[in-house]
């Protein structure tokens, strides 16, 4: 068996797609393709269910797959621990940020990435909390940030920070603008929402909490997307339940007043997430401490 044969195939079977694999990898899909039936002639066992849709594991498959991830990680690990004894740390990190948090932390923490790790390479990627769950699973991220995360398989997840969470309604609402202070859950419940839909931490914290004194949210739209939210509340929707760094860094803050919740109030946590089924890096472990270090003072006056 070859490393890139190797490497070929736990691609493929990760991301349910020999077009995706090769953009992945940055070779021809051909290649691709060769990599993958050369193991399979050599193990004599079809590894990959192929059809219209893309491709998934047969029952080999997965054997080959769970192994497969643990040889390319010990490869990797030997590379970093060679790397550490000529004094750098190599290799890339794939992390995963919420929206709302990616337009914070993106430049300053590239910016720290370079100075702390120069030898080593840096991917962000931009996605939902749920999402990134799954990518943490198929290995496409290593490290993520999840909002309110659900209990996976498979990730390890560990408190960053909380938020707390606001009313966000138009400025020019004369009914908020009479009443700017904080607000309590029960009337809340009586305010017409703009709010994503399930499973959305954010929506299910709402329900949930209302639920607990006896109430439910009055819903007046379902969208996904922090600025579709924002955008449908300054139209006049509705109101919203958000951070405050969504509002802070949607670029037209003084389009909106936020309203403090209370009775009780309703906070989001901000958890580091990592792959149960694989063991970090000395790389990946550098960029989680710089993260603990420096992600809840960036966040922190914000989400006060």
């Amino acid at each position: 068996m070859d490393l890139k044969q190797i490497e070929s195939f736990v691609r493929v079977a990760e991301l349910g797609s020999f077009t995706r694999a090769a953009t992945a990898l940055g070779i021809p899909q051909p290649l691709l393709s060769r990599h993958v039936r050369m193991l399979e002639v050599e193990l004599r066992q079809n590894l990959l269910l192929r059809n219209g849709r893309g491709a998934t594991p047969t029952e080999a498959g997965k054997v080959l797959l769970e192994h497969g991830r643990g040889i390319l990680h010990q490869v990797q690990r030997v590379r970093d621990e060679l790397g550490r004894l000529r004094g750098a740390l190599e290799g890339r990190v794939a992390i995963g940020l919420p929206p709302s948090v990616a337009k914070v932390l993106t430049v300053p923490l590239t910016r720290e990435f370079r100075v702390r790790l120069p030898q080593a390479a840096l991917s962000i990627t931009e996605s939902l909390s749920l999402a990134m769950q799954d990518s943490l699973v198929s290995g496409r991220l290593d490290i993520a940030l999840l909002y309110n995360p659900v209990a996976t398989p498979g990730v390890e997840c560990m408190p960053l920070l909380e938020e707390p969470l606001f009313l966000v309604q138009r400025r020019d609402d004369s009914c908020a603008v009479a009443d700017a202070g904080g607000i309590s859950l029960r009337a809340l419940a009586a305010l017409p929402l703009v709010i994503p839909t399930r499973p959305n931490a954010i929506r299910t914290m709402v329900e949930s909490e209302l639920a607990n004194i006896g109430c439910e949210p009055r819903i007046a739209l379902e969208i996904d997307g922090v600025p579709a939210i924002l955008d449908l509340v300054a139209d006049g929707a509705g109101s919203a339940v958000l951070s405050m760094n969504a509002v802070i860094t949607s670029g037209q803050a003084d389009t909106y007043i936020t309203r403090p919740i209370h009775e009780p109030a309703l906070k989001s946590q901000l958890c580091i997430a990592v792959s149960a089924q694989r063991p970090t890096t000395a790389t990946q472990r550098a960029m989680l401490e710089l993260i603990q270090e420096l992600v809840p003072a960036w966040l922190a006056p914000r989400a006060g």
